[in-house]
């Protein structure tokens, strides 16, 4: 068995997207303040944050693309969700700042020798943080579903797919209309992965990702991991 990390690190005042609250990670408790207490010295090390919970490598709930006030928050999302059958399709060869169309899901399924099937997590391996992670064009400059190639993906019944991008769909409309399939179809993404490339062409494997359990979340920060075995 092979884990994988896809996820990134949580930062100070690391890249994300503009809108969204930035993260603020700060020395709360030090180790020079020593106390006495029992009898006994001791010291202990914490540290504050302040984060939103759409941070980093994240999946969003159903509440944050959907108004209806039964859609589920991140906390209520099942636990199923997170560890699945997963897909890795390379995209690689993509150029920045363009659409990923049905044909190029179609070619890059088929390049992988894999079907996707239901239930599946699909991640779609760009190389869009490699070439821009740190910085400005990591936020303008990725590819992205279209609403076609989206619709493509949730007629297969998968369970979520993943992006290396702060959005599934490129900057302005297209990224509110892959907001919105997720939201009529009923399944949702990740965004904010990397490393990508160790997992694209390795076939089938498992993906780990779990969100905290924050009560009413729209999102989560998740732990995105590859499960390979050898």
């Amino acid at each position: 068995m092979t884990l994988i990390d896809l996820s990134r690190e949580i930062t100070h005042r690391m890249q994300g997207f503009p809108t969204h609250p930035p993260v603020i990670i700060s020395q709360f408790a030090k180790h020079d303040d020593v106390r006495e207490t029992y009898g006994l010295k001791y010291s202990s090390a914490t540290k504050y944050l302040s984060l939103g919970d759409h941070t980093g490598t994240h999946v969003d709930a159903p509440s944050h693309f959907n108004p209806d006030p039964n859609a589920a928050a991140v906390d209520e999302m099942p636990l199923e969700d997170f560890f699945t059958e997963a897909v890795c399709l390379d995209l690689s060869h993509k150029p920045l700042k363009t659409d990923i169309s049905i044909e190029d899901l179609e070619k890059a399924e088929t390049a992988a020798g894999v079907t996707i099937q239901t239930g599946d997590t699909v991640l779609l391996y760009t190389g869009f943080a490699e070439k821009t992670l740190g910085t400005p064009a990591f936020i303008t400059d990725f590819q992205g579903l279209t609403k076609e190639s989206a619709e493509w993906l949730g007629a297969k019944g998968i369970r979520m797919f993943g992006v290396e991008a702060i959005s599934p769909g490129r900057p302005g409309k297209s990224n509110f209309e892959v907001h919105n399939v997720c939201r009529d179809i009923g399944f949702t993404h990740i965004e904010g992965l990397i490393n990508l490339g160790a997992v694209a062409g390795k076939g089938r494997f498992r993906f780990i990702g779990f969100p905290l359990k924050i009560k009413g979340g729209t999102a989560s920060p998740i732990r995105a991991v590859a499960w390979i075995d050898d």
